[in-house]
């Protein structure tokens, strides 16, 4: 059995890099002062590379898409992943699909498998093998409502449509993002059985925009070719999100089978 995927990557690049490489126009200030983590885990702020009006923009959003309809940002937990064959009809993902696309920039992920007849997951850190960035492809979105106050229990996020955020505590915006994962080339199945789906830059302008039929996007979502990726086990401390360091990227060896 192996951990969901893609619940950590690797934020290591600094937004000026960042975007210079998509060729974006406008940097955030967030994103200027968002730190190099090398075990981005969902729910953190994520670097997200998306169109505004003629601009392509840097920014930071939430991990975990949080659909305009929901009652609180609780779903937002359960959303980090879109699957590529039903984002179009899937009612959290269609509108976003439609309209609101973007990329996720990271330096490389991780996954995890249980090799036959050893006594613990071993985690694989992918990354290209050229050493430059990969380009998530993503869907994001915004939400308006309010975070719940001390001794408030958010309920559930419901069906799209149905009521009406109820006003607890502070009310706020939140941009929001997940990443779309698809069917493995045949590197990435001797680990998992799914990837993030990995956008070519020739793919970039038509992704973004807006404008671009949803029909005609499937194209995209196909797995990167084999030849992009390579990957070397790591160290078992990237299974705890409070370790961030460069440290958790570095080769080490694999546990024999039937070792202790």
């Amino acid at each position: 059995m192996v951990w969901p995927m893609c619940g950590r990557f690797v934020s290591a690049s600094n937004a000026d890099d960042i975007a210079r490489y998509f060729d974006v126009d406008d940097v955030s200030e967030q994103a200027l002062a968002h730190e190099p983590n090398f075990n981005t885990a969902p729910t953190t702020d994520v670097f997200v590379v998306y169109a505004d009006g003629s601009s392509r923009r840097l920014d930071t959003f939430h991990w975990g898409l949080v659909p305009r309809w929901a009652k609180d940002l609780k779903i937002g937990n359960r959303l980090i992943n879109a699957r590529s064959e039903s984002v179009a009809e899937k009612p959290a993902f269609r509108s976003a699909f439609r309209k609101r696309r973007c990329i996720l920039p990271a330096d490389g992920f991780y996954e995890w498998t249980k090799p036959e007849r050893a006594s613990r997951k071993q985690p694989y850190y992918i990354h290209r093998a050229d050493g430059e960035p990969l380009a998530f492809a993503g869907l994001w979105e915004e939400w308006r409502g309010h975070l719940p106050t001390a001794g408030d229990t958010p309920g559930d996020a419901g069906a799209e449509g149905e009521g009406e955020a109820t006003p607890r505590g502070e009310e706020v915006t939140v941009r929001s993002a997940t990443i779309l994962t698809g069917a493995p080339n045949e590197k990435m199945a001797e680990l998992h059985d799914r990837m993030p789906v990995i956008l070519p830059a020739s793919a970039w302008a038509e992704w973004l925009d807006p404008g671009t039929d949803a029909a005609e996007l499937g194209r995209f979502l196909v797995p990167a070719p084999s030849r992009l990726i390579t990957f070397h086990p790591v160290s078992t401390e990237v299974n705890n999100v409070r370790n961030k360091g460069e440290h958790l990227t570095e080769e080490v060896e694999v546990e024999a089978p039937g070792g202790p």
